[in-house]
């Protein structure tokens, strides 16, 4: 069940201030130092924006990312990245994206870079009874395989899953070390193929992957259909991944509602019968500002499906591609519409 019912929380990413965005495109205009107190100053607006909103549960915003997973290929050994987008102009989409050729042995001898993400969450966020939940999330080995071309030694996609599955794991086990009690594995591709390819697979992968911290961490997962600049890249649909993700080892499973006008809402119900389930009550692709009352009114939609003990709310997906002045407002009249609810229960 949730610790808080109704429970408001985000998924993970945060938009940058303008400022970080300058900065990141002419990092060789400062110094080390310089770098250091910029992240640290990005992490502490991103934080503020959530402690301002009042949800219950707050993340770094992903701010040291320069995309939720694709920040973290520069962690990896054994790759050697594109050097150019294939496709540079035209309409913004996945193509746009490169993928990077494997020329080794896959390896993170240092780790992907969450622990240190989170152990700055910790000395910057607030620290009392009453703070929010701290969080971090990482993406699973299987949508981090996307951006990896296979090879004679990685045959196919499931391939470079499974080489890096381990990493991902040390990962996990790391970040719980270092106190994360709340921890979501992003597992988009999933979500985006389930349609095409065999779920249960998807699920034994996503299993063997948090295997070791399972019951040690309030475990999520997040499945959604992909949010580059804006855009969807698969099928919008949850029916291919139901029931068998019913079976993935976590408590809570985020699905995204608001921008696909709340389809599918029934699967909640199903979710709730063995995990919580959090909805996409905000659309991050929409300059639509949801009113709080627009919010109490589906929260309440909500409750005709699942008990409120079962459910949270959060935005559909991570707020980095959604302006910053926007994202605020979101979620301030995402918690004040909860909260709403949550008064009448």
């Amino acid at each position: 069940m949730q610790p808080i019912p109704l429970r408001t929380t985000v998924i993970g990413s945060y938009p940058f201030p303008a400022w970080l965005e300058f900065a990141s495109a002419n990092l060789d205009q400062f110094g080390s130092d310089d770098i250091a107190e910029m992240v640290d100053d990005a992490v502490v607006a991103a934080v503020h924006d959530q402690l301002e909103a009042g949800t219950d549960v707050i993340t770094d915003g992903e701010q040291t990312r320069l995309d939720f997973n694709l920040s973290f290929y520069g962690f990896l050994q054994g790759i050697q990245p594109e050097p150019a987008s294939p496709r540079r102009w035209g309409p913004p989409a996945h193509d746009q994206r490169g993928k990077h050729t494997i020329i080794g042995e896959l390896s993170a001898p240092d780790g992907l870079g969450a622990v240190e993400e989170f152990q700055r969450l910790q000395r910057l966020a607030p620290d009392a009874a009453a703070a929010p939940t701290l969080k971090a999330s990482v993406p699973g080995p299987y949508t981090l395989s996307g951006r990896l071309l296979p090879n004679e030694q990685y045959t196919d996609r499931y391939a470079v899953t499974e080489a890096l599955l381990p990493i991902v794991r040390r990962e996990l086990e790391a970040l719980v070390a270092a106190g994360c009690r709340e921890l979501t594995v992003d597992e988009p591709s999933m979500s985006c193929y389930a349609y095409r390819e065999d779920p249960d697979r998807f699920v034994d992968i996503f299993n063997r992957t948090v295997e070791p911290v399972v019951g040690r961490c309030r475990l999520s997962t997040h499945l959604c259909f992909g949010n580059f600049k804006g855009h969807p890249v698969g099928l919008r649909r949850y029916a291919p991944m139901f029931p068998s993700f019913l079976e993935m080892a976590v408590d809570e499973i985020h699905v995204e509602m608001a921008n696909r006008e709340y389809a599918e809402l029934d699967v909640i119900g199903l979710i709730a019968e063995k995990k919580d389930v959090a909805v996409g009550i905000i659309d991050v692709k929409s300059y639509f500002i949801e009113p709080s009352q627009h919010v109490a009114a589906t929260v309440r939609r909500c409750l005709e499906f699942a008990p409120a003990g079962r459910l949270a709310f959060a935005p559909d997906c991570g707020l980095s591609q959604t302006a910053r002045w926007a994202a605020k407002q979101k979620l301030s009249n995402m918690v004040e519409g909860v909260h709403a609810v949550r008064a009448e229960l």
